[in-house]
């Protein structure tokens, strides 16, 4: 495997635990407005996460490289809406959509065949990812701040 694809995993396992932190920061702000229900959603989305960070860092590790740490900046921690947060997710969740389509690529280029098969998994997530955001903001426009439908959208997300 060469440097740069090495570098790009790791680059990735960094995103992926990136991500996670990202997603606590939601958590925490969904506690702050007793939406516990949404909060218990993001934690879940936390650690759904850091188990795709830790299947890059083993299949680096796999792959005879070493994984490195690199520094993870701060979060937004506070939004104006639930629906915020939310179109947040999404846009997060298209930009590792990206990410992981140029990992492709890359690993396509240099013919690193069980780079390419280990990041089709994630190319399948990531549809998942991108609908189950876009879900539940269809619902969030449509009960458009309402109290009885926030509260719906909320048990909902803590049955998760």
């Amino acid at each position: 495997m060469s440097e740069k694809l090495i570098n790009a995993l790791n680059d990735q396992y960094n995103f992926e635990m990136l991500s996670g932190y990202y997603y606590l920061a939601m958590a925490s702000y969904f506690d702050s407005e007793n939406m516990r229900g949404m909060s218990h959603f993001m934690v879940e989305q936390a650690k759904e996460e850091y188990e795709h960070a830790m299947k890059f860092y083993g299949f680096i590790n796999d792959m005879d490289g070493r994984v490195t740490m690199q520094a993870i900046p701060e979060p937004k921690n506070d939004y104006g809406s639930f629906l915020e947060v939310f179109e947040t997710a999404l846009e997060h969740e298209k930009k590792v959509t990206g990410r992981i389509y140029d990992l492709l690529k890359l690993a396509e280029e240099e013919k690193n065949y069980p780079t390419v098969q280990f990041l089709q998994w994630f190319v399948a997530e990531q549809v998942e990812e991108e609908n189950t955001m876009k879900d539940i903001l269809f619902k969030l426009e449509r009960v458009q701040n309402q109290f009885h439908g926030l509260m719906m959208v909320d048990r909902e997300l803590g049955a998760r």
